[in-house]
């Protein structure tokens, strides 16, 4: 005859919950790699966002001699060609100003826009005279 020890046993309640714990950190996980990704692409929509408006600005103000009609339309074409949107050019002398969208879906069902606005134009001389 054996002897056997004293058998213990885990309460029946605890049985399954490390699965239970190991899902839950999962879908926690989860949810933090979605709301990163959402984070960085409205960040990536910012960023094309200037870049368009300042190509637009800079293409545009080259052609602000030819009047706002030729200046915006050249601004137009660069901004549409870096994905974006033109929202507004308005010619200020020499110089022109240029502001751009880009809509960005960074979860399903949600829609935001990315702005920036840029300004463009002739060197001018500072204080001390040309740089």
């Amino acid at each position: 005859m054996t002897a056997a020890g004293p058998r213990t046993y885990a309460a029946p309640s605890d049985r399954g919950s490390a699965s239970l714990w190991l899902l839950a950190v999962g879908l926690l996980l989860v949810a933090a790699g979605i709301a990163g990704a959402a984070v960085g692409a409205a960040r990536v929509a910012g960023r094309q966002a200037k870049v368009a408006a300042d190509l637009g600005a800079l293409a545009g103000a080259t052609r602000t001699l030819d009047g706002a009609g030729p200046a915006c339309a050249r601004a137009a074409m660069i901004v549409e060609a870096n994905g974006a949107r033109l929202v507004s050019c308005t010619p200020d002398g020499l110089d022109l100003l240029v502001t751009a969208d880009v809509v960005v879906h960074p979860m399903p069902g949600l829609a935001r826009t990315a702005s920036a606005t840029s300004r463009a134009g002739p060197v001018r001389a500072g204080p001390g005279g040309p740089p």
